[in-house]
């Protein structure tokens, strides 16, 4: 009786093998993945689909990949990942995208396409060079990827899509930069040079590097009184003690149509940080305070905000002055942050008013109700008093806004004359006017008076902090494990967020969708949650034994200086000598405890995150087990019964 059974049951499972091999079979030639993230990573983007609808010539995009054994496991799937994203391009494109796989194996044809392409392969530590790169032409226009690393692979779609429509635009846009900062770099004086190397100096930042990949830049000095009628969008950067005539070029700029994106900062603190021999940067806030007052809005230039409920980690610890803003404290309506989900900003400034008539505010970033403002002082030397003393306004800040509309001027008086001009007019008042002709005063007058009224709607984006693009902040540094190449990556969403911006303003809409899912972080909110309550109980005492520890070194330092200060400063009394004791054994006591506190702490929070870890590996498998002993066990029991 049972030998039909079991004929029936292998049988079963032959048709059942024999329909999942052909099931793939024919998947093969309808490929599509499903993509069960949550915010849909490996689906291409409404942004990217945009820009391949609009394609009316073919795109030519050559994948250079080795594919011999020298490549390394990794790679090869990474490999088979970059072209399945590019079958799902080609496929969106209606044929418009045309894919050419090469291997440049050594001597060949394909390795010579690969670097005319701008692709260099990667040397490795056995000689052998890798390449996985892309190349990107439409007629002579074209467009190189030189190597694409696994490390990087949520930046693959924007990487393509860009370099996409880069060859198929006719010219770049024109980004005009204006700051004192060396966003460009600072080269050393020549003497200076000699004695330190040729390396001294700094480099350009990696923001401004991204910029020249993605625009023309040009540079706008910070004495302009006119804004280059080329200049699509103007970046301004740290304006420290911008004049009225550099503010009335702005506002001309944007009444004509021009962009403008501002970052102002009240407390710039890495701009200080110039390399010895640099130029210094202008110390105190920075501000447009007449050219904001006539939008209505202010900049709060003298204090930044603190937020407990946003606070960022240094290795200092928690500090309330640094933000680190989360996806609530980023707009979800505006397409600048709708999916970036994290921003550092440090030490920023914050912007209220209300705008004047036939404007719109839209809060692109703010802070918590648990939060205030503060001195720039105490909140970056005395972070631990700001939070003992801590009182929260509230209030949401604003420390991000857009402004749209139509714009007024807000120089309804004309151009401010500089000193100059000043003298110069009380000079020219002996008479001299008075024999131009009325036509001509008229021309001179009009001129002089400006425009008074954007023609069309436009639109402007403020941000209260310039720290924030710097390379400390904004990337992290890496170097590639296997070929030593050195990689920039994202750090958070603070690039993405200026870049998009910009692409944005200067005409591409469609690309900040793909971009702002480049850094896409989703981190545990629940543990980081836990955390912070575990911390709680251990920061109050870190506090303490921190404040007790610098009291009784200031009381050490006090007593040294007396005795080095004194008719004899060799010989300390008694009384001196137990009290200096006394002090260098507290001092060692405080230490030790705090190493102890801190310890505890990392210990917890260690002990926490593995526990997380643990259930997320082991419930899944779990589960899967209990169910299959269960159903087992009700199998059973139903033969048995039989």
């Amino acid at each position: 009786m049972k030998k039909p059974s079991v004929v029936f049951s292998a049988l079963g499972v032959v048709m059942a093998f024999a329909l999942f091999v052909a099931v793939n079979y024919l998947a093969g030639f309808f490929p599509k993945r499903i993509d069960l993230t949550q915010e849909k990573a490996f689906t291409l983007s409404d942004g990217t689909r945009a820009i391949l609808g609009k394609l009316d010539t073919p795109v030519q995009i050559r994948l250079y990949a080795t594919r011999d054994g020298s490549m390394p496991p990794q790679f090869k799937l990474y490999v088979q990942q970059v072209e399945d994203l590019l079958e799902e391009y080609r496929q969106a494109s209606r044929g418009m995208i045309e894919i050419e796989k090469l291997n440049p194996e050594p001597d060949s044809e394909a390795e010579d396409s690969a670097r005319l392409d701008g692709v260099e392969g990667q040397a490795l530590p056995n000689g052998d060079r890798l390449y996985l790169g892309l190349s990107v032409s439409q007629f002579d226009h074209k467009e190189a990827i030189p190597f694409l690393t696994p490390s990087r692979e949520r930046l693959l779609e924007y990487d393509l899509s860009r370099a996409i429509t880069r060859v198929t635009e006719e010219k770049k846009p024109v980004v005009g930069v204006m700051s004192p900062l060396p966003l460009a770099g600072q080269q050393m004086p020549p003497m200076m040079m000699m004695q330190m190397g040729p390396q001294s100096g700094r480099d350009p930042w990696v923001f401004y590097r991204e910029l020249q990949r993605d625009f023309t830049v040009r540079e706008v000095p910070m004495t302009a009184e006119e804004i280059p009628q080329e200049v699509k969008v103007l970046l301004v950067v740290h304006p420290v003690g911008i004049s009225a005539q550099t503010q009335y070029a702005i506002d001309q700029f944007v009444l004509r149509g021009g962009k403008l994106i501002a970052f102002l900062d009240p407390n710039a603190v890495l701009a200080s940080q110039a390399p010895p021999g640099g130029m210094p940067v202008p110390g105190g806030g920075s501000d447009m305070e007449k050219l904001l007052s006539g939008w209505g809005i202010k900049f709060e230039s003298q204090k930044v905000v603190a937020d407990m409920e946003f606070i960022g980690r240094t290795s200092r610890g928690r500090m309330p002055g640094i933000l680190s803003l989360g996806e609530a404290a980023l707009s979800r309506d505006d397409v600048v942050t709708a999916d970036v989900d994290n921003l550092y900003l440090v030490y920023a400034g914050t912007f209220s008013g209300k705008p004047v008539e036939g404007l719109r505010k839209t809060v692109l970033a703010e802070t918590s109700p648990n939060s205030q403002l503060v001195e720039p002082v105490l909140v970056q030397n005395s972070p631990d008093a700001i939070v003992q003393s801590f009182q929260p306004s509230h209030e949401r800040y604003a420390v991000a806004i857009r402004l749209s509309g139509k714009f007024k001027t807000a120089f309804p008086e004309g151009k401010p004359k500089g000193p100059d001009e000043t003298k110069a007019d009380n000079a020219d008042n002996t008479g001299s006017d008075a024999a131009a002709k009325p036509d001509e005063k008229k021309e001179t007058k009009e001129a002089e008076a400006g425009l008074k009224e954007s023609a069309q709607e436009n639109s402007v984006i403020l941000v209260g902090d310039t720290d924030m693009l710097q390379d400390q902040i904004a990337v992290i540094d890496q170097q590639n494990p296997f070929t030593g190449a050195r990689m920039l990556m994202p750090a958070n969403g603070n690039l993405a967020v200026a870049q998009g911006a910009l692409e944005q303003l200067a005409g591409d809409e469609n690309l900040i969708a793909v971009r702002s899912r480049a850094s896409r972080d989703r981190p545990f909110t629940l543990v980081q949650k836990m955390e912070a309550e575990a911390g709680a109980a251990y920061q109050n005492k870190i506090f303490e034994l921190e404040a007790d520890l610098a009291e009784t070194q200031r009381k050490l330092t006090a007593l040294q200086q007396d005795k080095e200060g004194g008719s004899q400063r060799f010989i300390l009394s008694e009384e001196q000598q137990r009290e200096l004791e006394n002090f260098q054994k507290r001092e060692a006591e405080v230490r030790h405890e705090l190493k102890e506190v801190r310890r505890n702490l990392r210990s917890d929070t260690d002990a926490l995150e593995t526990r997380v870890k643990w259930l997320n590996i082991a419930l899944a498998p779990a589960i899967v087990a209990l169910t299959g002993l269960f159903l087992a066990a009700y199998q059973r029991k139903r033969t048995s019964a039989k």
